[in-house]
C-alpha cells in the first residue's frame, strides 16, 4: 500500500506506509494534493518552529502573488471565520490574539477547572455504567469536552446540542481535497455558528457573566470577527482531539490487552498512558504549513509558494526518537510526541485536554473495571482528523 489518505485501509493503519516513507522518502512530493510530505520526527519538529513557514501566507502576499488560486466565492463565510482565529494567522496578529486568549488558559485557571471536569466525567460514566454500556464515543467521549468548553464560553445548556455538529461539519473543510458537498456543509455550519456567537456576544456585552464570551466581548481591541474566530477555534480544537484520543486510546488498549491489564493494576501509570495513547495512535495525523521563503529539508529544496504536510502520526512512530516505536507502552517515560504541535502554534488547550483525558480514563477505570469491546470499530473516512465512528462496549 502507498500513501493514500482516501483509502479506508490506509486510514485504518497508515503506520507501515509511514515506516517506508521515513526509510526511503522522508521528504516527498504528493501529486494529488500538491504537497510535500515530511515523515521524520526531527524534520517535523523543526518545521513546526520554522518562521519561514506559516499557517497562512495572506499576511505576506495575495493569493495571486503567492501563485495560489483564490478560494471560490461561496467559501467566503467559512474563511472569514477561520482566518480570524489565531491558528490560521501569523505574527503580529497571532501574538496579539494568543496573548488575549491565553489569560483564560493560565496554569492556575486550568487547574481550577479540574473539580468541575472530574464531576462531569464522573456523571457521564455513572450514567453509562447504569445502562450497561453503549457507544463510548457518543455517551462519554463527546459530551465531556463539549460540556467543558461550552461552560467556559458560556453557551446556555439548551444550545449545547448544536456545538458538536457545527464543529464536525466545519472540520470537514480541513480534510484533503474535500468534496463540494463537504465544502458547502462547512460553509453553512461556519455561517450558522458565527451568527449564533455574534448574538451571544452582543447579549453578553449588555449583561456580562463570568464566562469567556463575556470576557472577550469586553475587549475593545478584539474585532467581532476575531471574537467569533477565537470561539470557533476553541470549540473545534478544544474537543475534536480529546474525543479522538479517547476513542482511539480505548481501541488501542483493547488491541493491547496486556497493557490494559497493566494500567488497570497500576493507576499511577495513567499520566504516562495518556501521553502514550496520544503518540501511538495520533488523532491529528497531518498539520499543514505554507513555505514563505525557499527552504531545504533533509537535502530536498522546497520553493516558496509550496505547502508542506507534516505527518504527526509518522513522526510519533520514528525509531530515531522512540525506542520500539510500534509497541504500546503505557509506562513509556521518554515520550517527546508532537501530538499537540510545537512552536508558536503549540496547542493552547493542551493542559485542559490532559485534565479531561485523565479524569475520563480514570473514571472509566474506576467505575467500569471490566469494560469490554462489543465489536471491532470502523474508522471515519477522514484522514487528517482521524477517529472512530463509534466504540461499542459493555460494562
Amino acid at each position: 500500500m502507498r500513501f493514500d489518505p482516501w483509502n479506508p485501509d490506509f486510514v485504518a493503519h497508515p503506520y507501515d506506509v509511514y515506516a517506508e516513507l521515513r526509510r526511503e522518502a522522508p521528504v516527498s512530493f504528493f501529486e494529488p494534493t500538491g504537497q510535500w510530505l515530511v515523515a521524520r520526527h526531527a524534520d517535523v519538529n523543526a518545521l513546526l518552529r520554522e518562521r519561514r513557514l506559516g499557517r497562512s501566507y495572506l499576511h505576506a502576499a495575495t493569493h495571486e502573488e503567492f501563485g495560489q488560486p483564490a478560494p471560490p466565492d461561496f467559501q467566503e463565510p467559512f474563511w472569514r471565520v477561520v482566518n480570524a482565529g489565531m491558528l490560521d494567522v501569523e505574527p503580529p496578529v497571532h501574538t496579539r490574539l494568543r496573548r488575549l486568549v491565553s489569560k483564560a488558559f493560565t496554569p492556575r485557571m486550568v487547574e481550577s477547572l479540574r473539580p468541575r471536569v472530574a464531576a462531569i466525567a464522573a456523571g457521564l460514566v455513572d450514567a453509562f455504567v447504569a445502562k450497561g454500556g453503549g457507544d463510548l464515543l457518543a455517551e462519554v467521549a463527546e459530551p465531556l469536552p463539549v460540556t467543558v468548553i461550552a461552560e467556559m464560553l458560556g453557551v446556555p445548556e439548551s444550545d449545547r446540542r448544536l456545538l458538536r455538529p457545527w464543529s464536525a461539519e466545519i472540520c470537514g473543510m480541513y480534510e484533503l481535497n474535500p468534496s463540494i458537498e463537504a465544502q458547502h456543509t462547512a460553509v453553512r455550519a461556519a455561517s450558522e455558528f458565527a451568527a449564533y456567537l455574534k448574538d451571544l456576544a452582543r447579549e453578553r456585552r449588555r449583561n456580562p457573566g463570568e464566562d469567556l464570551v463575556s470576557a472577550l466581548a469586553q475587549i475593545a481591541e478584539l474585532t467581532e470577527d476575531e471574537l467569533v474566530g477565537t470561539c470557533v477555534l476553541l470549540l473545534n480544537a478544544g474537543h475534536e482531539a480529546t474525543v479522538n484520543v479517547t476513542g482511539n486510546g480505548w481501541w488501542s488498549l483493547f488491541r493491547n490487552p496486556a497493557e490494559l491489564a497493566r494500567l488497570r493494576a497500576d493507576r499511577s501509570l495513567l499520566p504516562t498512558a495518556i501521553e502514550e495513547l496520544m503518540r501511538w495512535d495520533t488523532p491529528l495525523q497531518m498539520f499543514e504549513r505554507w513555505v514563505l521563503e525557499d527552504i531545504e529539508v533533509n537535502g530536498v529544496a522546497i520553493p516558496k509558494g509550496m505547502e508542506v504536510a507534516l505527518l504527526f502520526g509518522s513522526a510519533n512512530r520514528d525509531p530515531e526518537v522512540f525506542a520500539d516505536p510500534d509497541r504500546l507502552d503505557v509506562g513509556r517515560a521518554d515520550n517527546p510526541h508532537i501530538s499537540f504541535g510545537a512552536g508558536i502554534h503549540f496547542c493552547l488547550g493542551a493542559p485542559l485536554a490532559r485534565i479531561e483525558l485523565l479524569e475520563s480514563f480514570g473514571a472509566l477505570l474506576d467505575k467500569a473495571p471490566a469494560m469490554e469491546l462489543v465489536r471491532e470499530p470502523v474508522w471515519n473516512p477522514g484522514y487528517v482528523i482521524r477517529g472512530l465512528k463509534a466504540l461499542e462496549v459493555t460494562v
